[in-house]
């Protein structure tokens, strides 16, 4: 993935893609800048390898370094407590369940427990959620969750390619011409991606945001 470095670094190896992990889609998008010079650019979608940048794709849609900083911590804390729910939590991880339920781990406890990282990852989600801040080629900027309105917010809504490169074509004031996605590596496990097949942007995840971000692509 990462050919246009000088030294290959062995997490972009594209073997991760016919492993357990499966396949990925990807993305390549044409365009032409304001002086009329064309150009490409390609995106991947999600993470790759735990990797949200790869030298010479688009970044995505958020910012990482939010990411990290808001998922770190609890994740860490979410973690923690399955491994305790599974019997297989550290001293550590018992304090700390101690502290948020009780000690010892009776079967109402468990149950407080388990919704008590049900909250966890929903707040999680929900804080993700808002640093995916989406731009249009009118220079206007929205919320997942103002493009979704009422409709809940798909996983993995704004971490398609075709929204990362419209991202980055309306931030560096670039005309798409064209764009393509396709998919690389071992089948899906439902089997509805094929590799070096090549697939529409997806209806549920995808269709609401580029019916927001391609405002502004057709006016003079």
């Amino acid at each position: 993935m990462d050919f246009e470095s000088t030294q290959a670094h062995p997490d972009f190896s594209l073997e991760y893609l016919w492993g357990s992990a499966r396949g990925q889609m990807l993305g390549v998008m044409s365009y032409e800048d304001a002086a009329g010079k064309r150009g490409w650019a390609k995106a991947f979608s999600g993470q790759y390898n735990g990797h949200w940048e790869i030298p010479g794709w688009v970044p995505p849609v958020l910012d990482p370094e939010s990411f990290w900083d808001i998922s770190a911590p609890v994740d860490a804390q979410i973690k923690a407590v399955s491994r305790v729910l599974r019997n297989e939590g550290s001293e550590e991880d018992c304090v700390l369940t101690k502290k948020l339920v009780g000690w010892p781990l009776t079967t109402e406890r468990k149950t407080e427990l388990a919704a008590y990282r049900k909250r966890l990852s929903q707040e999680l989600m929900h804080d993700i959620q808002d640093l995916y801040v989406l731009r249009n080629f009118r220079g206007e900027e929205s919320l997942l969750r103002d493009v979704f309105l009422a409709k809940g917010i798909p996983t993995g809504a704004g971490d398609c390619c075709a929204p990362k490169l419209l991202q980055y074509a309306a931030k560096h004031k670039l005309r798409p011409l064209g764009l393509c996605e396709f998919y690389w590596g071992r089948e899906n496990r439902s089997g509805s991606r094929q590799h070096g097949h090549f697939y529409a942007a997806c209806k549920e995840k995808c269709q609401p945001l580029l019916g927001f971000m391609l405002c502004g692509l057709g006016d003079d």
